[in-house]
């Protein structure tokens, strides 16, 4: 009994080993062909971001078109207007029409900065406050 439980234990024991070693030649083979597949799809995950990234470019590209666009055709319809206002003028922009356009101009921007001429037609640049001793 001893002999044949010692030959059940030594075919067990080699049973083993041989799984061990079977296990370890598939990993063998199984971790390179893992590391292409890896590779593969990282690829893949890059060109679908790099294609991604150059419809979004075509796209801001079109609104920037777009825009152009729009600016030019409001630039048409101002030129219009002023075409349109010199000709209810008789042809000739008056000095009040002009000094009209700047007040206009002067509502609409940002930083409000009035130019005074004077007797030579220069504006004063910088003025300060006067002091008194």
């Amino acid at each position: 009994m001893s002999n044949s439980s010692s030959s059940i234990n030594a075919a067990g024991i080699v049973a083993i080993v041989l799984a061990c070693a079977l296990f370890v030649v598939g990993l063998f083979v199984a971790i390179p062909m893992y590391n292409v597949w890896q590779q593969e799809m990282q690829g893949k995950a890059e060109f679908a971001k790099a294609e991604q990234n150059r419809k979004i470019k075509i796209e801001e590209a079109k609104a920037n078109l777009e825009a152009e666009k729009l600016n030019a055709q409001a630039e048409i319809e101002r030129a219009k207007g002023a075409a349109e206002a010199i000709k209810i003028e008789n042809g000739s922009i008056t000095p009040t029409y002009i000094q009209y356009l700047w007040v206009r101009q002067q509502n609409a921007a940002a930083n409000k900065v009035i130019y005074i001429p004077t007797e030579a037609g220069l504006p004063i640049l910088e003025a300060g406050a006067a002091t008194h001793d």
